[in-house]
């Protein structure tokens, strides 16, 4: 198998995570997403999205980090994706959850504006009331997560074992730590999130993207 990759990419960090907790032998090719080079061939034939990460095993080829990580576990008969079917359906409940809410103002509308060029909006006034719009609903979402999906003492998001899911909504959520927000108004959150940075091998695929959060210290953000 083979993970095309940026070792500062949010969600190449959740599928190389998983694959260094379960010691699966995938070879990385780095996609330079620095020198654009996710918009030139060949990575354009591979992912038409232009995005990373896409996982190749032998000819089958799948992008979307969430599918990649409900693939590798299936694949290889790991825990983390349940077999029965209620279990199954809430790991796939808040993977949806996160993907189709939470993240979009999370990422696409709170912190990807303020880190990217390409994401800032066209005028500084509509730029201002993205972000603006994007922490509020941010705050809202971390309150379903800390309330609804932690809110009972659970470890973990759908109960008391790490799951895929655990895996993509940390790593979605812990962009939160280079736009340095503050998560005290959410100590569920908090505490789950300090579980999965304390896996095995979280600090050494987090590298590139502490090294990112470092040269961004003089940078002020908009944040909770």
């Amino acid at each position: 198998m083979k993970l095309y990759m940026h070792p500062a990419s949010i969600t190449s960090r959740i599928v190389r995570l998983y694959i260094a907790e379960k010691g699966l032998k995938v070879d990385e090719e780095v996609v330079d997403l620095f020198s654009g080079a996710h918009h030139q061939e060949p990575f354009v034939t591979l992912n038409p999205n232009r995005l990373v990460p896409v996982l190749e095993d032998g000819d089958f080829r799948l992008t979307e980090s969430a599918a990649i990580l409900i693939y590798l576990a299936e694949k290889n008969g790991f825990p983390e994706m349940p077999s029965d079917p209620a279990d199954r359906a809430r790991v796939n409940e808040v993977m949806h959850w996160a993907s189709f809410n939470f993240y979009r103002e999370w990422g696409y509308n709170l912190g990807y504006p303020q880190l990217f060029p390409h994401h800032k909006r066209p005028s500084d006034e509509a730029h201002r009331v993205v972000v603006e719009w994007g922490r509020d609903k941010a705050r809202f979402w971390l309150q379903v997560l800390d309330g609804h999906w932690l809110g009972d003492g659970r470890a973990w998001l759908t109960g008391e074992a790490i799951t895929v899911a655990d895996y993509y909504v940390g790593g979605l959520v812990a962009l939160g730590d280079i736009i340095r927000w503050d998560f005290a108004a959410t100590p569920n959150v908090a505490a789950w999130l300090g579980r999965v940075k304390g896996l095995a091998h979280w600090a050494e695929v987090s590298a590139a993207l502490d090294g990112f959060a470092a040269s961004l210290k003089e940078r002020e953000f908009v944040t909770g």
